[in-house]
């Protein structure tokens, strides 16, 4: 049991849970803004546009049962403005984490450096070797 546990232990304390456990709590934040934009912004332009079609009411009845076609069509909606959404949101985080490393790294050394330092090292070792003859 004391190995389970640790197991369970090491497996919980692995970056890659507590990272998941953040983008889980992030993400089901992220949707409430979604959705908030998706209802209260979107869809009511959409509906101007088409000229005030609600999908919502849309269904096709048949005795008592309803297949609520409206309600799918809205889902639907929903899905590709939440996947846009997040693909433009990943799309500028990349954007700048990559401008960021960018920042980070040191630029290129040019072919002239290069040939300097190796003529410094060059001329540092001989230095060393001649030091070494003198002392002997």
């Amino acid at each position: 049991m004391k190995k389970f546990i640790q197991e369970f232990k090491d497996f919980i304390s692995k970056g890659n849970v507590v990272d998941l456990a953040f983008a889980v709590v992030i993400g089901n934040s992220f949707n409430a803004i979604v959705t908030s934009l998706v209802n209260d912004v979107i869809m009511p332009l959409v509906g101007i546009i088409i000229g005030g079609i609600d999908f919502t009411g849309i269904k096709i009845t048949y005795k008592t049962s309803s297949i609520m076609v409206g309600n799918f069509i809205q889902n639907i909606i929903n899905f590709l403005i939440i996947a846009l959404s997040i693909f433009v949101m990943v799309k500028v985080f990349t954007k700048l984490s990559h401008k960021k490393k960018e920042e980070e790294l040191p630029p290129p050394e040019s072919k002239e450096a290069v040939l300097l330092e190796e003529i410094r090292d060059l001329l540092k070792k001989q230095v060393r070797q001649q030091k070494s003859k003198q002392v002997k």
